[in-house]
């Protein structure tokens, strides 16, 4: 296990900066995802980690000891890619402890250290197999395995399931949550997948155009997003988000459909607010404290339905998510009432009013 520290890493490829200066501190046996939309460096930063890539400038180190300049085979760091790459003309135990056997270890050690990883990776029986004998699953875990046998002192994973259909996704990330637990070992996971982040790690990084916009455990940024990218970027279906259109009074603002009432007491301007679907709910048109809509589609997903509904006099669109047994017919004029409890208010710059905590609405 390793403690990693990354102090104003940048990477610049020509005059294109990459990484705009990222400071991290990963714990010793910390699982760490790594998330944020396509081009927004994650796997470019997990290369620096890995010594795939050079550093522009800033500071990286291992349990203290400055590694920018060290070689990747001798940083004690093993990576699991998108892509199996397996030998295909070696079996399972061959793929395995190939780098085990380039670095001199002996055949016994080697079979040793195959047989726990197999055993772990439930692929013991398959050890005699080629990589065309195997399901996709079968063939992650093996690339999986064979970054084990190295005993390093961090994994890297760089979208190990991407290329997994749903169904084995669910089960590759049930062997990675049984590998965290039982390894122990300091991991760092990129994945474009919130329900793999959300699901498996104690901290997550969301990244934007280069740099970091908050560090902070899957509850943490869903609950409290410091700005409105991580707030409409963590959680599926993602958040509503509604313009403030006119301040009516004190503390009432009109929003598409209808009125809110936010907090007195905000240290900045709003202009926006967002609530999460599951804090939204469907009530009768003209009901007291709601939107004026009409239901557009609905999605019945078995234990969940969406209903999208149309804002009246806009093309504002709110999710709302609803029991898979709740019954909804499209073109239904209906209110949609907010938890005002929940709502999430956002300033022209887009950062979170930290010190809004909307009030229940008031009678009017």
């Amino acid at each position: 296990m390793a403690k990693l520290e990354l102090k104003n890493i940048r990477k610049s490829f020509g005059s294109a900066e990459v990484l705009k200066g990222i400071d991290l501190t990963v714990e010793d046996g910390e699982f760490v995802a790594f998330v944020g939309p396509s081009g927004c460096g994650k796997s470019t930063l997990l290369r620096l980690i890995c010594g795939l890539d050079e550093i522009t400038s800033g500071q990286m180190a291992i349990d203290g000891e400055l590694v920018n300049d060290v070689p990747p085979a001798k940083r004690g760091i093993a990576m699991v890619f998108q892509s199996y790459a397996l030998y295909p003309h070696m079996t399972v135990a061959e793929n395995m402890g190939y780098a085990l056997r380039l670095a001199g270890i002996s055949k016994e050690e080697i079979a040793a250290r195959v047989a726990k990883a197999a055993q772990k990776l439930r692929i013991d029986p398959y050890l005699e197999r080629k990589p065309r004998q195997l399901s996709g699953g079968q063939r992650q875990r093996v690339a999986i395995g064979r970054a084990i046998v190295r005993e390093p002192r961090i994994f890297l994973f760089d979208e190990p399931l991407s290329n997994l259909d749903a169904a084995l996704r669910v089960e590759m990330r049930i062997e990675i949550a049984r590998m965290k637990e039982t390894l122990g070992t300091t991991m760092v996971y990129v994945t474009h997948d919130q329900i793999e982040a959300m699901t498996l790690a104690d901290k997550i990084v969301v990244l934007n155009a280069g740099r970091v916009e908050q560090i902070g455990s899957p509850l943490n940024l869903y609950n409290k997003p410091v700005n409105r990218f991580v707030a409409g970027f963590i959680g599926s279906p993602k958040m509503n988000f509604l313009k403030l259109e006119a301040r009516k009074a004190e503390g009432i603002f009109s929003v598409p459909g209808g009125d809110v009432r936010l907090p007195r007491n905000l240290n900045a301007a709003p202009t926006e607010i967002g609530i999460r679907p599951e804090h939204v709910e469907l009530v009768s048109r003209g009901a007291p404290d709601s939107l004026a809509g009409t239901v557009t589609i609905t999605e019945h997903l078995g234990s969940d339905t969406y209903a999208y509904v149309a804002l009246e006099g806009s093309e504002e669109m709110v999710v709302v998510r609803l029991s898979g047994d709740r019954a909804v017919n499209r073109n239904e004029p209906i209110g949609v009432h907010v938890d005002p409890a929940m709502i999430h208010v956002f300033s022209a710059d887009g950062l979170s009013l930290a010190s809004a905590r909307p009030v229940a609405l008031e009678a009017a």
